[in-house]
């Protein structure tokens, strides 16, 4: 029963993150004014990411709180949601030329369990990057159950 409950709540989490839509501009805009200078200061923080294939893949975090966990993590603070999560964008990004896709910053999360419909290693989403969004990684939310954050690197 415990399992059940843990998978439906994944579940929800994962469909909250895939058909979330983006805020409008003017209201983005107001939430900016009202939480301040220092949170728009917050300056994009890069973290490498492994799999069980021992590929290696860069996360950009954009938001303070992801990356005060991120950085916990490496440092051995938590192991608490140790694996990323959100979703991809099917084309490169400069800090990450290896593969042909990337997170998008603004989405991305950290969780213990998720659903079976979003875990898949990082080479096997290059190999089926056409794919992504429909059966396989719906939404293009992408969470290797694998992942693990090794080390923050500098910024490109």
């Amino acid at each position: 029963m415990r399992h059940l409950v843990t998978k439906a709540a994944s579940l929800a989490a994962v469909a909250m993150l895939a058909f979330t839509a983006a805020p409008p501009a003017q209201a983005t805009q107001a939430a900016q004014s009202r939480e301040g200078a220092r949170d728009a200061a917050v300056a994009p923080a890069y973290f490498e990411m492994t799999d069980i294939t021992r590929s290696t893949f860069i996360v950009q975090l954009v938001e303070e709180r992801a990356i005060r966990h991120a950085r916990d993590l490496v440092n051995g603070v938590t192991t608490e949601q140790p694996h990323v999560v959100g979703r991809i964008v099917k084309r490169p990004a400069a800090y990450n030329p290896r593969w042909s896709f990337h997170y998008d910053p603004q989405t991305v999360q950290f969780f213990d369990v998720a659903i079976e419909v979003c875990d898949a290693t990082v080479p096997y989403v290059e190999d089926h990057l056409d794919e992504a969004g429909g059966a396989f990684l719906p939404g293009n939310v992408f969470c290797p159950w694998t992942s693990t954050l090794v080390k923050e690197v500098p910024a490109p």
